[in-house]
């Protein structure tokens, strides 16, 4: 195959947080252990959060409903601990020479879970559902100007532009085929009772309960050993918000897994699995938190407030009141520094705290009689600052504005719920439209996906880009993002990562705090989760964000 998206350097070795001692998560991935399988048996995985519904394209598969989907679903393709794209339901993916056009080859012999066979017609019935107005998918599939079945096996996906990161949107929900036999039958309730080629099929839903799943009889996979996968015999995922009751329930004995994407809970889990009482694997990735600006609005639209609040920062503070400290590394650009893609220079170039410089960006903003705001020469600057009513953000966000008032900011601090924070980001309503109903807010930002589909999302034309929060972008991001876009040589691709990474220490669309951290914590008797594997003996990419695949999840006895 395929997707050369990165280069050999991740290690992907040994490692995760197993417990051994206070330090920052370096790895996610451990070594896969099934030399001396015990079949049979049942999980029950604690998420953060339910999901919407199992249908790809309608479900919002965030970090708790791809563990439920990778389930239910096997991907078309899957990252490997090197970061690399391998093919998993497929046999290859190869790109024409132009890169505008990806053709999947498909294994033989696969079924969907009501007998349905996987081929090619499957897959293109599939996109005609996924890539309707009302999908979820819809802006990915855009790119898409025709969806061609070459073969029984074998499709093609024809774009309407060069995309070498194409295959990785085939690792989500984009990549997931479903029995399009079952979605006939009931297209409006197929997302309640979900038909995939997964090695856990459907069995219950109860919302905000549980779903409850059983082993797929005839899966297609078998391990290194030959023993036929998956090893459990039922998986049951219960979304239980609350992280001190989703905890207390692997610690009793209720899940035998629980999933977090709280530093401090990532903290608690290591100094149970110190104690020996349960083990944890802990993953950061790329994903990071911090503040995002809506360059939009005075007065974060212009460059001199946010390089004064970027300079008025001490993220070591900010860390240690999210919990992070000993765990989380001060986040300075979009890639941790074990990604590929990470920048020691952009390091070095992030603002530093640095009180003294940031009052003189702010007296240089606030004496122009020209100031973005419309103020008076002379008034102080004013700040809006929303956050979900979470209590750890909730601290965070005072810890902002305590930073942000020692250099003579006005801040005023707004407890947003969760759904209408992500729409005033969005800001459809705006007006203009997409440009955001808010100034600033804290935020998660980054992922493991290739850097063209990070950046191009998060800072692509914002007229048309609805997932560019922060309305920032320019010229040069754009010219690197076609670059991004159209070069298969690592070099010249980090070299425009690097050249945005660097221009946004300058510019400042967003704040850093930290990498997010994530950990899955588990009694002591569940085996293999950070192991799994793709098919041809390729490492998986572990525990990233808190998600596994699970056919080779097993239960010592």
């Amino acid at each position: 195959m395929a997707a050369a998206c990165g280069d050999d350097s991740g290690d992907g070795g040994d490692g995760g947080g197993d417990g051994e001692g206070e330090g920052a998560i370096t790895s996610t991935t451990v070594e896969s252990d099934v030399d001396e399988v015990t079949t049979g048996g049942t999980v029950v995985v604690a998420l953060e959060a339910e999901t919407n519904n199992w249908q790809p394209g309608v479900g919002s598969f965030s970090n708790p409903g791809t563990n439920v989907a990778r389930a239910i679903y096997d991907t078309i393709a899957a990252r490997g601990a090197d970061g690399e794209i391998y093919p998993y339901l497929a046999e290859s993916i190869e790109p024409n020479e132009d890169l505008t056009e990806w053709t999947v080859t498909l294994r033989e012999g696969i079924e969907f879970h009501d007998g349905t066979p996987l081929n090619a017609a499957a897959v293109e019935r599939n996109f005609a559902v996924i890539s309707a107005d009302d999908s979820n998918l819809l802006g990915v599939l855009a790119q898409v100007e025709e969806f061609r079945v070459d073969d029984e096996l074998t499709y093609t996906y024809v774009l309407a532009e060069p995309n070498v990161a194409f295959p990785d949107y085939l690792t989500g929900a984009t990549g997931m085929p479903f029995s399009p036999d079952a979605y006939d039958a009931n297209p409006d309730g197929f997302g309640d009772e979900p038909v995939g080629a997964g090695p856990f099929q459907f069995v219950s839903w109860t919302r905000d309960n549980e779903i409850r799943l059983e082993k797929n009889p005839n899966y297609w996979r078998t391990d290194a050993n030959g023993n036929q996968l998956p090893y459990l015999d039922e998986l049951i995922f219960r979304p239980i918000p609350d992280e001190d009751s989703r905890f207390a329930s692997v610690e009793a004995g209720d899940a035998q897994v629980g999933q977090t994407l709280r530093q401090s809970f990532v903290r608690r889990a290591r100094e149970a699995a110190e104690n020996g009482n349960m083990q944890t694997f802990e993953a950061i990735g790329n994903n990071g938190g911090g503040a995002i600006f809506n360059t939009l609005r005075p007065p974060v639209d212009d460059v001199r407030v946010r390089q004064a609040m970027a300079h008025a920062i001490i993220q070591e503070d900010l860390i240690e009141i999210l919990g992070g400290t000993g765990i989380t590394p001060p986040q300075t650009q979009y890639f941790s520094p074990d990604s590929p893609w990470f920048s020691q220079e952009v390091a070095d170039a992030w603002p530093q705290h640095d009180p003294e410089r940031a009052q003189e960006l702010l007296n240089e903003y606030i004496n122009d009689p020209n100031r973005s705001d419309g103020k008076a020469v002379g008034e102080p600057v004013s700040v809006e600052f929303n956050t979900p009513p979470d209590p750890s953000l909730i601290l965070t966000s005072q810890g902002y504005e305590s930073m942000w008032r020692a250099v003579g900011i006005d801040v005023t601090l707004n407890s947003v719920e969760q759904a209408e924070h992500i729409q005033n980001a969005i800001g459809a309503d705006a007006d203009p439209p997409f440009s955001g109903n808010y100034m600033i807010n804290i935020w998660r930002m980054g992922a493991n996906e290739d850097p063209y589909i990070t950046l191009e999302a998060a800072f692509g034309p914002w007229e048309s880009e609805p997932t560019n929060f922060t309305n920032y972008t320019s010229d040069n991001v754009q010219e690197q993002l076609n670059v991004l876009a159209t070069s298969t040589e690592f070099e010249e691709r980090y070299a425009a990562v690097e050249s945005i990474m660097m221009e946004f220490t300058e510019q400042i669309p967003n704040t850093w705090t930290a990498g997010t951290a994530t950990a899955l914590y588990a009694d002591n008797a569940v085996r293999n989760l950070a192991g799994w594997t793709i098919p041809g003996d390729v490492q998986g990419d572990g525990v990233m964000n808190s998600t596994v695949y699970w056919s080779e999840v097993w239960l010592e006895e």
